[in-house]
C-alpha cells in the first residue's frame, strides 16, 4: 500500500492523542506529537527547548527574513536562541515532509494538514468534544480545579487557533478546513476510532 498520512487537529482534551494512539496501533504506524519536536531538535542540531517554547505559537516575525531555512539555523550554533518561531516552523515542516515521504504516519496538530497539502494520500481530521467533558478530563489529568481546567482549555485553544490561522491562512476548527470534523463525546475514544477506521479505509480505496 502507498504511504498515507492522517493529520489531526484538536481542541484541548478532545481526545487527539488518545485516538491517534488507537489508530497508530491499528495500522502499525507512528503518531507524531511531541516526538516531532525531539526529531526536529535532533536533526537540526538546535536545542529542544526552543522548539518547545515555540510549539504551536505563531511568530512575532522579527527574524523571519534572516533565518529562513535549516542551513541558516544550523549555522547559528550557540546563537540559536535568536531564532524566530517562523524559522523553527520551517525546520519542523521539513521534518514532516521527510517523514511523509518515507512512511505512513499520523501527525497531531502543528498545521500538518497545511504543510502536507500537496501529499496525494492525506486525511485531515478535527476533533472537538462537549466542553463539560473536556473540563472534567483536563481537571482529572492535571489534578486542577474545573475553573482552572476551563481557563487552560480556553487559553490553549486560542493559542492553537492563532498558530493555525497564522501559518495556514485558513480557520482552525472550521469544517471547510478539514475532511471530517468529529465530536468525540458521542462515541468516546474507542468508538470514534472505530468509526474513523471505516472512513479512512474507504478514503484510501479511491
Amino acid at each position: 500500500m502507498e504511504n498515507f498520512i492522517i493529520n489531526i487537529g484538536r481542541q484541548l482534551a478532545s481526545g487527539g492523542r488518545g485516538i491517534a494512539a488507537i489508530l497508530a496501533q491499528h495500522y502499525g504506524i507512528t503518531a507524531y506529537d511531541r516526538k516531532l519536536i525531539e526529531l526536529a531538535a535532533k536533526e537540526s542540531g538546535l536545542s529542544q527547548e526552543f522548539f518547545e517554547n515555540a510549539d504551536e505559537k505563531k511568530s512575532h516575525g522579527f527574524f523571519h527574513s534572516i533565518f529562513s531555512n535549516r542551513a541558516a539555523a544550523n549555522a547559528l550554533g550557540s546563537n540559536d536562541s535568536y531564532l524566530s518561531n517562523d524559522a523553527l516552523f520551517k525546520v519542523q515542516s521539513d521534518i514532516m515532509r521527510e517523514l511523509a515521504e518515507k512512511e505512513s504516519c499520523i501527525f497531531i496538530g502543528r498545521c500538518a494538514d497545511y504543510i502536507l497539502r500537496d501529499h496525494p494520500r492525506c486525511i485531515n481530521l478535527f476533533f472537538t468534544a462537549d466542553l463539560e467533558d473536556r473540563v472534567a478530563r483536563m481537571a482529572s489529568e492535571k489534578n486542577i480545579t474545573p475553573e482552572q481546567a476551563a481557563e487552560l482549555i480556553e487559553k490553549t485553544d486560542r493559542r492553537r487557533a492563532n498558530y493555525y490561522n497564522y501559518y495556514s491562512g485558513k480557520t482552525w476548527g472550521a469544517a471547510e478546513s478539514y475532511d471530517l470534523c468529529v465530536n468525540t463525546s458521542h462515541l468516546g475514544f474507542e468508538g470514534t476510532a472505530e468509526m474513523l477506521i471505516g472512513y479512512i479505509e474507504s478514503r484510501l480505496k479511491k
